[in-house]
């Protein structure tokens, strides 16, 4: 008896835990479906733009792509992604670090003589999430 209740107070107390959300990230306004279309998730204020936390690469049809970050925690989080034309695994930038080829953040979040701030960039990830990104031209 007691281990029925123990099995079963241990199935009652699991449901209180989070369960980890899905984060969709459409992205249109793709001037080609050249490439692929890459995605960086940023998890922290500090790896921004740095060292992403998780990424994913997309084929692009119809001018537009869609990936989908799993099992993601409750957090704050930011985006970016870039139209990888030559499909070489990075974002090409020129000699001063500009980007070379189109890229955009979360929250369409736009810089100034540089990439965007944090904190116009993050949104908050408590259930499954979607967001829409225009992709710009390549600075």
């Amino acid at each position: 008896m007691i281990k029925f209740f123990a099995i079963g107070l241990l199935s009652i107390s699991s449901l209180g835990f989070a369960q980890n959300s899905n984060l969709t990230i459409n992205v249109s306004v793709l001037k080609n479906n050249t490439g692929v279309l890459t995605a960086e998730l940023y998890n922290t204020k500090e790896k921004f733009l740095k060292t992403s936390y998780k990424k994913g690469s997309v084929t692009i049809k119809s001018n537009t792509a869609s990936i989908i970050f799993s099992d993601i925690p409750k957090g704050e989080y930011t985006v970016m992604v870039y139209h990888d034309e030559n499909n070489n695994g990075k974002l090409d930038k020129s000699f001063i670090g500009m980007p070379k080829e189109p890229v955009a953040c979360s929250n369409n979040a736009k810089g100034f003589m540089g990439p965007p701030k944090y904190d116009d960039a993050k949104f908050s990830v408590s259930a499954d999430t979607k967001m829409n990104i225009k992709m710009t031209s390549a600075h």
